[in-house]
């Protein structure tokens, strides 16, 4: 039999029950204060970050197309990250995963892109798309885009 004075102490509360009406002990306005959104029935619950939703912070996008998906950057590879070079190589996709320069996934997902940051000193043909200043110091090394 249990002895009434050595129950266990109950460490766990239940949750207050609002919006019962008034046998519950939270009538009138059910303990969520009065008026605004909040007081009122069901609304919608958003991840608040900072005091702005994040559904705000979103770019506005009108008319056809707006569900598509956001388009992704292509990866950027810059001369100076190219290896040595040798005369009339072919700088493709192939050639960047075999020097490890980038995974075939990441190129076949995102893209790839050629930035002029560095210097090539040896003519070369480009088979990627390439930035104007990439193209200008390729063909004044005397190589050149396709």
């Amino acid at each position: 039999m249990i002895d009434l004075k050595n129950l266990p102490k109950q460490t766990d509360r239940r949750g207050k029950r609002l919006g019962r009406g008034h046998g519950s002990g939270r009538g009138k306005t059910a303990g969520r204060g009065t008026k605004g959104q909040k007081a009122r029935g069901n609304i919608p619950v958003r991840i608040k970050e900072g005091g702005i939703s994040f559904v705000k912070r979103l770019p506005l996008f009108r008319g056809r197309g707006r569900n598509k998906s956001i388009s992704t950057k292509p990866f950027i590879i810059n001369l100076k990250d190219l290896p040595d070079l040798a005369k009339n190589t072919v700088v493709d996709l192939a050639f960047l995963v075999k020097s490890k320069l980038v995974k075939q996934e990441i190129a076949e997902s995102y893209g790839l892109k050629l930035l002029g940051d560095g210097e090539i000193k040896m003519p070369v043909t480009v088979k990627i798309a390439c930035s104007k200043r990439a193209k200008h110091k390729i063909e004044k090394a005397g190589g050149k885009v396709e």
